[in-house]
């Protein structure tokens, strides 16, 4: 049975950048920015993505492109011997990450229905107490975990090209436009313009050890 291939390198490319962003880009990045000297955590974070993170990359594709396997079936093609648990750990974190996205992906989609009911545009409502009421119902986190699940399977189940690569096509240029969206509305704030030159001005004096760790 051959194995299916990418469509094109766009189709690569999102998907790549799919598996990359994650939400830690988006709602963790900015806070950290703010406890670790604005734009030194900046300088900081660049050169590990151009240096560690380039790497890997380049890595994990060099080795998929030899072996044209999965993770654990590409290092015994490759090299054998206990090489192949490298691949194993590599398919667990897979499945750790998915474990902790996944309930983060069930209450997006609970939020989807808050939104459009208008239940979180009601003026002065309590966001934070309808988040807790929420997580701690103890049918609805898991009925909406479930669906996030279902989706995800069923697009995996369609392969690359009618899956995985079609809705990469979709949703992360759905995405770029929903950054754009935040970025304008974050400029135009009262008091952006102190907050943007505070995210470019680096303050090495707040950088520690945890900085890198983080």
């Amino acid at each position: 049975m051959s194995r299916e291939n990418w469509g094109s390198r766009l189709g690569f490319i999102l998907a790549a950048a799919g598996s990359a962003v994650g939400l830690g880009n988006i709602w963790k990045f900015p806070y950290l920015v703010g406890q670790n000297g604005g734009g030194a955590f900046l300088v900081i974070y660049l050169a590990l993505v151009l240096t560690i993170g380039l790497s890997l990359v380049m890595a994990e594709i060099a080795v998929g492109r030899a072996a044209a396997k999965d993770p654990a079936g590409a290092f015994a093609k490759l090299k054998g011997g206990l090489w192949p648990v490298v691949g194993w750990l590599g398919i667990a974190t897979g499945f750790l990450i998915l474990s902790f996205y996944s309930v983060i992906g069930g209450w997006t989609l609970a939020y989807i229905i808050k939104m459009l009911d208008g239940e979180l545009a009601t003026q002065g409502v309590d966001l934070a107490g309808s988040f807790t009421t929420f997580i701690s119902d103890p049918v609805a986190p898991l009925g909406f975990h479930g669906l996030f699940i279902a989706l995800t399977v069923l697009i995996v189940l369609k392969g690359i090209g009618d899956g995985i690569e079609r809705w990469t096509k979709i949703l992360m240029p759905g995405l770029f436009i929903l950054l754009l969206i935040l970025i304008v509305r974050s400029v135009t704030l009262d008091g952006a313009g102190e907050g943007v030159a505070f995210f470019l001005r680096p303050d090495f004096s707040a950088v520690t050890g945890d900085t890198v760790y983080t």
